[in-house]
């Protein structure tokens, strides 16, 4: 009896077993399924990564305060760290004076050559823009701190406004007007700051290099 009983408990065991091994997972993806997933996945666009363009080195024009170096090969005597006067032009042994601001340090470099042959018999000459200074901004106003600002690099009107700690609370924030001189032209640009923080991002462009930000 006892041989019947265990005989009969193995049997059941191994049914379950069997049972068990055909049962398909419950987490289990049919791999017909998994492909047809990944077929199905929609296109994702790509992250826009285009930043604003930054200032060629190579054209970028001397501005009065600009601060270059100066080195004469093998003259160590002709050389100079110096600043760029208001009047636009630079000092050096030999030179004199000469005029910086308006010429790429290329342009400078051939004046400074040309000035220097009557002196030195073939002159190797690098110019060097040290410091920039000469690419500010104004804002004017209802802003907390008022005053001039230099570019660092591309920037907008509402990242000028930030150096000069936001408005005041009587500002009238749709009627900013940036100043822009062209030669003998002055333009006047409409800047709404409520169709900014509205979600108008196109509103918000890039300033230049002497431009007057007017908060009334």
């Amino acid at each position: 009896m006892t041989r019947l009983v265990f005989t009969l408990t193995a049997l059941q065991l191994a049914v379950a077993s069997v049972a068990s091994a055909q049962l398909p997972s419950r987490n289990a993806i049919p791999q017909d399924s998994l492909a047809l997933a990944v077929l199905n996945t929609p296109n994702v666009p790509a992250a826009n990564t285009n930043t604003p363009t930054t200032i060629d080195p190579i054209g970028y024009e001397i501005g009065p305060e600009d601060v270059l170096d100066i080195s004469v090969w093998k003259s160590p005597e002709l050389s100079r760290t110096v600043p760029v006067r208001p009047d636009g032009k630079v000092s050096l042994p030999l030179v004199n004076d000469i005029q910086a601001s308006g010429f790429t340090p290329s342009e400078l470099r051939q004046q400074i050559v040309t000035r220097l042959t009557d002196f030195v018999p073939s002159p190797e000459v690098s110019v060097i823009v040290r410091e920039v200074h000469s690419r500010k901004v104004a804002v004017v106003g209802a802003v907390k701190t008022a005053g001039r600002y230099e570019l660092k690099g591309p920037m907008t009107v509402l990242e000028v406004i930030a150096l000069a700690q936001g408005f005041t609370d009587f500002a009238t924030r749709d009627r900013i007007v940036v100043l822009r001189q062209t030669g003998a032209t002055t333009t006047r640009i409409p800047f709404n700051y409520r169709k900014i923080s509205e979600g108008a991002e196109q509103e918000n462009f890039y300033v230049h290099p002497g431009d007057i930000i007017v908060v009334p």
